[in-house]
C-alpha cells in the first residue's frame, strides 16, 4: 500500500475564480503527470482566494463557484484533487474543502472552527461544521480539516476516530514573525494526540496587508517533521505514505528571522504592486535608512527598471544624505532624478504669509516640506502608472511622527508594521547579500531634515526605548502601570502611550501596509479615533 501526496502551495489572487480555477489545474495535472502523484491538496478556499471578505455577500461571485468545480472536475481525471471553496447550502455558507476525483465531487468537509479574532472575521460570512469527513483513497482513508481546526482540541482528534490514517489541512494561515514555528508546534500537539499524520498545506502570496509565507509540511504521528515546503514562494511538494507513517521527503531549513521577514517583504510588494496592476514602484529616497530599505526591497521585488527614485533635498538636507542616496541608487542600477524643494516650499510660504502674519515658525513650516515631496512624488506616480511607495515604518507611525499628506502620502507602505531596529537589523541582512545600503546610512543618527542639525532623538525617546514600550503597549495591550514596572520610565511611558493615543487619527488615514508583527495596525488592530478613555493610575 503507498499513497503519494502532491502539496500544493499557490499563489492566488483573491476573487478571480476562473483564473485560480485554471491554476489548480494545471497543478494538479503537474503533480499527475509530471509526479504520479494519487492525490493533490489545495490551501483554503483556495477557488476564491483568500480572505475574499465581503465578496461573500454577493450572489454574483458565489454564482460562479459551481460552473470553477465543474472545470475543476472535468480537466483533472485521474489525481484526485482537494481544494477550499465557499459551499452555499440553503441560507448558509460554509468554508468548506471538497475532494474531487474522476469527474465527481466524492467528499465534501465543513470548517469547524471559525475564527473571529486578529486579521480574521469568518463568523460574518460561515455558519460553522460539525461533522468529520474522510474518504478512501488506494486502501488508505483520508481525513479532512481546515486551518484553525488545528489550533483547537478535538477535530483532528474526530477526523483520526472516523477511521483517518492521514488527515490533510487545507490552509491559509498570515505571516507573523514566529509563526512558523507556533505552526509547528500545534500541530506536534495534534499528532501527540490524534496519534495521525497531519499534512498541513498552506497558501503563499500576498493580499492588501497579509502575507501568507507558504512553508507547508507534513507531520508523522510521532511529531517528525518528513517534508517542508520553501518559504514565500510557490512550491509544488511530495510525500509517500507506505501505510504506517510518510516517509521523509524534502526538507526546506527553517530561516533566520531577518531573512524570513525581509523575503515575506519582497513577496508583499511584488504582489501588492502586480495585482492591482500598477507598472512598478516609485519612492522618495532621503539618503535616510528607511527609504535606503525601502528601495533595496523594491528592488528585490520587481527589478531595478520597474523602479524609480526620486531625491527630492531642501536647504536642511545634509550633502551625505544626497551623496548616499545616489551611492545606493546606483548600486542597484536604478534610474533616479533630483528635484529640489525650495522653490515650491518658498512659493507655499508666499502663499500662507498674509494668514500666517505675526505667528511664529513651528511644525508648520517642516510640514510644508514634507507636503512639497509629497505632492511631486504622487504627480510622477500618475504620470508613470507606478505606485507611491511610503517609507515610513511602525516606530514612528504609532507616535505620529509622519506628516500627513507629506511623507504618509502614497498607496502601500511596505515598512508600516517594521519597528525602527528591526528596519535596522533587515538593512545589515540585505547588506550580506550585496552592500547596496552604504554603511554611512545605518551607522548615522536618523534625521528627518526638515529643520537645521534635527534628529529624531529630539522629538522621540531613542529607539532602544521606544520600540520596546510600542510593543508592549500595541501588541500586548499593557498599561501604563505593567510597562513601568518592567523597569521603563514613567516620563518615557506615559509620552509615548499619549502619542500613541492622540495620533489614530494620522494612522486611520495612513496606506495599507504589510503585517508581521503579531499586532498590526489596520486590521489587527482597531481603536476608536474619537475616545474617552483615560489610563488609571497605580
Amino acid at each position: 500500500m503507498r499513497l503519494r501526496i502532491a502539496i500544493a502551495q499557490v499563489n492566488l489572487l483573491v476573487g478571480a475564480i476562473a483564473g485560480n480555477a485554471e491554476k489548480l489545474i494545471r497543478r494538479a495535472q503537474e503533480a499527475r503527470d509530471r509526479h504520479q502523484a494519487d492525490v493533490v491538496v489545495f490551501p483554503e478556499l483556495s477557488l476564491t482566494g483568500y480572505p475574499p471578505e465581503d465578496l461573500l455577500l454577493r450572489p454574483d461571485f458565489l454564482d460562479q463557484i459551481d460552473a470553477a468545480l465543474q472545470q475543476v472536475a472535468a480537466q483533472t481525471r485521474g489525481i484526485a484533487v482537494v481544494l477550499g471553496f465557499p459551499e452555499p447550502a440553503g441560507d448558509k455558507l460554509y468554508n468548506s474543502a471538497l475532494v474531487i476525483r474522476a469527474g465527481e465531487r466524492i467528499c465534501v468537509y465543513r470548517k469547524h472552527a471559525l475564527p473571529n479574532y486578529g486579521v480574521f472575521d469568518e463568523k460574518r460570512y460561515f455558519a460553522a461544521g460539525s461533522e468529520a469527513a474522510v474518504f478512501e483513497l488506494q486502501g488508505v482513508t483520508l481525513g479532512l480539516t481546515i486551518c484553525e481546526d488545528v489550533w483547537v482540541g478535538g477535530v483532528v482528534e474526530q477526523a483520526a476516530a472516523a477511521g483517518a490514517q492521514i488527515v490533510l489541512n487545507l490552509n491559509a494561515s498570515p505571516f507573523s514573525i514566529g509563526k512558523d514555528r507556533e505552526r509547528e508546534d500545534v500541530v506536534a500537539q495534534r499528532v501527540e494526540t490524534a496519534q495521525v499524520p497531519v499534512v498541513y498545506a498552506n497558501l503563499v502570496g500576498g493580499q492588501d496587508e497579509l502575507i501568507f509565507d507558504g512553508a507547508s509540511f507534513a507531520m508523522n504521528a510521532d511529531g517528525t517533521v518528513v517534508f517542508r515546503a520553501p518559504a514565500c514562494e510557490e512550491h509544488l511538494g511530495l510525500i509517500d505514505f507506505d501505510g504506517r507513517a510518510l516517509l521523509p521527503g524534502f526538507c526546506a531549513p527553517a530561516l533566520p528571522e531577518a531573512e524570513l521577514v525581509y523575503r515575506a517583504l519582497v513577496l508583499g510588494i511584488r504582489d501588492y504592486v502586480a495585482k492591482n496592476g500598477f507598472e512598478g514602484a516609485v519612492l522618495g529616497l532621503s539618503g535616510g535608512i528607511d527609504s535606503a530599505l525601502t528601495l533595496a526591497l523594491a528592488v528585490d521585488a520587481l527589478g531595478a527598471d520597474r523602479v524609480m527614485a526620486v531625491l527630492m533635498p531642501s536647504r536642511y538636507t545634509a550633502d551625505i544624505s544626497i551623496i548616499d542616496a545616489r551611492l545606493e541608487a546606483e548600486a542597484l542600477g536604478v534610474a533616479y532624478h533630483q528635484i529640489p524643494i525650495m522653490p515650491a516650499v518658498d512659493a507655499f510660504t508666499q502663499m500662507l504669509a498674509p494668514v500666517f502674519a505675526g505667528a511664529a515658525a513651528d511644525a508648520t513650516e517642516e510640514n510644508l516640506q514634507a507636503r512639497a515631496r509629497g505632492v511631486l512624488l504622487m504627480a510622477i506616480s500618475n504620470k508613470t502608472g507606478r505606485m507611491l511607495l511610503t517609507t515610513g515604518n511602525k516606530s514612528e507611525m504609532s507616535v505620529g511622527y509622519a506628516t500627513l499628506y507629506g511623507d504618509m502620502a502614497g498607496g502601500f507602505a511596505p515598512l508600516k508594521d517594521i519597528p525602527k531596529l528591526l528596519v535596522y537589523r533587515l538593512s545589515e541582512y540585505r547588506n550580506t547579500l550585496a552592500p547596496v545600503i552604504p554603511l554611512r546610512v545605518i551607522e548615522r543618527p536618523p534625521s528627518a531634515e526638515l529643520a537645521p542639525d534635527q534628529k529624531d532623538e529630539d522629538s522621540l525617546p531613542p529607539y532602544a526605548v521606544l520600540d520596546p514600550i510600542l510593543a508592549l503597549y500595541i501588541e500586548e495591550d499593557q498599561s501604563i502601570e505593567a510597562i513601568i514596572a518592567l523597569g521603563f520610565e514613567r516620563r518615557d511611558v506615559e509620552r509615548v502611550v499619549a502619542m500613541v493615543d492622540r495620533n489614530e487619527y494620522k494612522r486611520r488615514q495612513a496606506p495599507p501596509g504589510i503585517k508581521v508583527s503579531p499586532r498590526a495596525f489596520g486590521r489587527d488592530r482597531r481603536y476608536p479615533i474619537t475616545s474617552g478613555f483615560i489610563h488609571k493610575k497605580a
